[in-house]
């Protein structure tokens, strides 16, 4: 892409950013790797929904400022997702509020029930929080970024990226309407999730047709344990959560749920409402 194309469409994507409330204020930021490996990124302090293309910043690969302004403090998170992927070229950050909702409650969005979003983006783990614009969260992002296309980073926000600036769009526009969905249907009483062999089956169309390769096969989904579905490095993320077991009464399973008996149950509820000792 050359800069003038990658410095319009930077600025429409900043537009459409900030006219979804996926940022308010100077929040979020995006950027462009270009074909001579310069960044365009949108500068500190300065509001997605007005900017310009010359307000834009250029770096190179360390963050270095070859000329514009300064650029974003979180520009950090940006490089590192570069270095650590060859094919994405572009990165956008932002606190979408479902998506947000999410990251504040300490939830991964993986529950795989909607098809269109296994087939295009996958899950979306949660990486631990690290303070903005500091080592801490990039080190915290570092084993997601490999195997994963969008990541929550908690109470923070999130960030997706792509082979170009509207990819990386899309797959953050997927990543909230998804979180809008599941929070709705939670309060309609719970979603049902897809059934193994039909996940099985959305992975096998998305490789056929492109939308995501084989390195999605080692997401940190604990749904792909309940499949046939084989990661083909040999090894899934040291984050992924290991397979799923049946708890047992009393006791927790792996899937961090919690088994109680009726009686364990009314007895603990009990003692939240403050009544005492059920009897």
């Amino acid at each position: 892409m050359d800069e003038q194309t990658a410095r319009r469409e930077i600025v429409r994507v900043g537009q459409l950013m900030y006219e979804r409330s996926y940022v308010v204020s100077s929040d979020g930021n995006i950027s462009v790797r270009l074909d001579d490996g310069r960044i365009i990124a949108t500068p500190t302090q300065t509001s997605k929904g007005r900017m310009t293309e010359e307000m834009l910043a250029v770096t190179d690969l360390d963050g270095r400022r070859f000329e514009g302004p300064r650029a974003s403090s979180e520009l950090a998170m940006h490089l590192l997702i570069y270095r650590e992927r060859d094919d994405v070229r572009s990165v956008c950050h932002a606190h979408p509020p479902h998506g947000s909702a999410f990251a504040v409650a300490g939830l991964p969005i993986e529950e795989p029930i909607l098809s269109e979003v296994i087939l295009t983006l996958g899950c979306v783990p949660l990486a631990r929080y690290g303070t903005p614009s500091t080592d801490e969260l990039t080190e915290a992002m570092r084993p997601l970024v490999k195997n994963h296309n969008a990541l929550l980073m908690a109470n923070h926000g999130a960030v997706a990226y792509g082979a170009d600036v509207w990819q990386a769009f899309d797959r953050l526009e997927t990543l909230e309407h998804t979180a809008k969905i599941a929070i709705l249907a939670r309060a309609l009483g719970g979603a049902r999730n897809l059934p193994p062999d039909s996940i099985e089956k959305l992975i096998d169309v998305r490789e056929r047709a492109g939308y995501l390769d084989e390195r999605a096969r080692c997401q940190a989904c604990g749904y792909l344990h309940e499949t046939r579905v084989v990661c083909t490095s040999g090894e899934r993320d040291a984050s992924k959560p290991a397979p799923r077991a049946a708890p047992s009464a009393g006791g927790a399973g792996t899937n961090g749920k919690i088994s109680l008996t009726r009686e364990e149950l009314i007895e603990l509820l009990s003692q939240a409402a403050g009544l005492g000792p059920a009897r």
